[in-house]
């Protein structure tokens, strides 16, 4: 199956390479995702360009691909299954969660010089980088790439239903399924809480896990595909 992999921000296609060829050793077509302005140094990508570069993916792929999103980027993955809601076998949501229409799509930190740098560890403290040490933190920080504005502040538009028929798997990292479960219970995450078919998977990781779990991700990703039909 083929399978496409979007990085969250400040990443690029490499953030997978460890994935790579684990999905294939499992028998799977891996698709990383080159997104404008994350590496290929475009200071004015927007997010409809990243969102034209997933669903080129999407169009260029034998049969109906998976369709996996890290942090930021599972909106990136939702706005796929939105415009090609019958294409779109299953997407697969890790460590984050869509934003739904009309909300800005990462607008998280400050912007400097037109863009939103990697902040430093201090947000991220904790369980979402528990996982990685002194010289994985060094690494992630130099090659961390400064996300567009027009990417981080741009407007999510979702406009088809179809997408909540969409199959989604939550793989959930640095939070457990349980808590996923309880947020979907209360409402704060509304665009799932309409989601057809919803399940969830547990990875003992940080925020990063196919840095720090690649060949573990790659399994609960071929099992994902392996339920799809397709």
């Amino acid at each position: 199956m083929d399978i496409v992999l979007i990085g969250g921000l400040w990443l690029d296609g490499s953030a997978w390479d460890e994935v790579v060829p684990e999905l294939r050793a499992l028998g799977h077509r891996p698709v990383p995702v080159a997104l404008p302005g994350q590496g290929d140094g475009s200071a004015s990508a927007t997010l409809d360009d990243q969102a034209a570069a997933v669903l080129a993916a999407v169009d260029a792929a034998r049969g109906r691909p998976m369709v996996v999103g890290h942090s930021a980027a599972c909106t990136l993955a939702w706005l796929a299954a939105d415009a090609r809601p019958e294409q779109v076998a299953k997407v697969v949501l890790v460590g984050g969660f869509p934003a739904g229409d009309g909300d800005r799509y990462a607008d998280f930190f400050e912007v400097e010089d037109g863009a939103m740098p990697f902040p430093g560890w201090g947000p991220f403290e904790g369980p979402d980088s528990a996982d990685l040490d002194e010289e994985a933190r060094l690494r992630f920080s130099a090659a961390a790439i400064p996300v567009p504005e027009g990417v981080s502040k741009g407007v999510v538009r979702l406009t088809d239903e179809r997408r909540w028929d969409v199959p989604v798997v939550l793989v959930c990292p640095e939070y457990t399924p349980a808590q996923a479960q309880e947020w979907l219970d209360a409402g704060d995450l509304p665009e799932l809480a309409r989601a057809k078919h919803v399940d969830l998977v547990d990875i003992d990781s940080g925020h990063w896990p196919m840095m720090t779990r690649p060949a573990e991700l790659a399994r609960l990703l071929a099992e994902a595909a392996a339920e799809t039909g397709s």
